[in-house]
């Protein structure tokens, strides 16, 4: 059984989102947690005053927000019949991050999908500012869906790897596990960013893949956002994995560097591990 957690807040982004979580899950039994977060600060007045009768605040509030989550689920329900799925409606007065941490604390949450939209800010373009904070505050697993992106069979996935910490076997299980559902190949790209050894952690991620099987690719004296960028144009892939630990590596990789000014857009879905 898997436990899927889906952020939305009804956009098209996040109804994308959604879509991709369904095909990507195909033929697995699974349970998804249809998530609407809402802040207190973000409504207005007149939300509360016209709320039904009878009804107390938080009620009035929130009582759209439950219709389109009905909506939502009953969409999901009208394109997954054959697919061994379960949907679960969820809704929660709290911000983002507190919202999805006891979604994933109660709910034993495996993975959580949503879309990248949802900023302007230069700092937030890429991601959007509630899937950045997401990927940021929560420790699980996220697959963060580009504006627009249609799905595509996950022939190829990609693993890019910094190697100035350790990977756990953990993280890399988790990529095996893709790999091996999806019958995909397995590329490595090892940035170096640093002047290291990378022998005895090479060796680690050979043994947790030696029964699928990969392609290893090395790349150095390069920023980060770069060699991804160009390795996505030259190879296709449909899957993008990301193993991250610090918060610098991590804005790195995503902004560029204060000497490269490029940050990484990713135009295929984007799996994020923490470490």
């Amino acid at each position: 059984m898997k436990n899927i957690l889906l952020p939305t807040d009804f956009s098209e982004n996040s109804k994308n989102a959604v879509n991709f979580a369904l095909k990507f899950f195909e033929g697995q039994t699974c349970t998804f947690y249809i998530l609407n977060s809402q802040k207190p600060s973000g409504y207005i007045t007149a939300d509360v005053l016209y709320g039904a009768p009878g009804t107390s605040v938080y009620e009035g509030i929130l009582n759209d927000n439950k219709k389109e989550l009905e909506k939502m689920v009953q969409f999901c329900e009208s394109i997954s019949e054959k697919e061994n799925f379960s949907f679960v409606p969820k809704i929660d007065f709290d911000n983002i991050v507190d919202a999805v941490n006891q979604a994933v604390a109660l709910n034993k949450i495996e993975l959580i999908i949503m879309g990248s939209n949802g900023a302007t800010g230069a700092a937030e373009v890429v991601f959007g500012s509630n899937t950045l904070k997401v990927i940021r505050n929560v420790d699980c697993p996220v697959i963060v869906v580009p504006e627009g992106y249609s799905f595509e069979k996950i022939n190829s996935v990609l693993l890019s790897l910094n190697y100035q910490y350790e990977v756990s076997n953990k993280s890399l299980s988790v990529v095996s596990e893709i790999v091996k559902k999806h019958e995909a190949s397995l590329k490595i790209l090892e940035i170096e960013e640093e002047n290291i050894e990378l022998a005895t952690k090479r060796n680690h991620s050979e043994e947790v893949f030696k029964e699928i099987g990969f392609e290893r690719f090395a790349i150095k004296n390069i920023p980060a956002s770069i060699a991804i960028n160009a390795f996505e144009q030259l190879i296709p892939i449909q899957l993008h994995v990301m193993v991250v630990e610090r918060k610098s590596f991590l804005n790195r990789f995503i902004f560029g560097s204060e000497t490269s000014k490029i940050s990484y857009g990713s135009p295929v879905p984007l799996l994020v591990l923490h470490e």
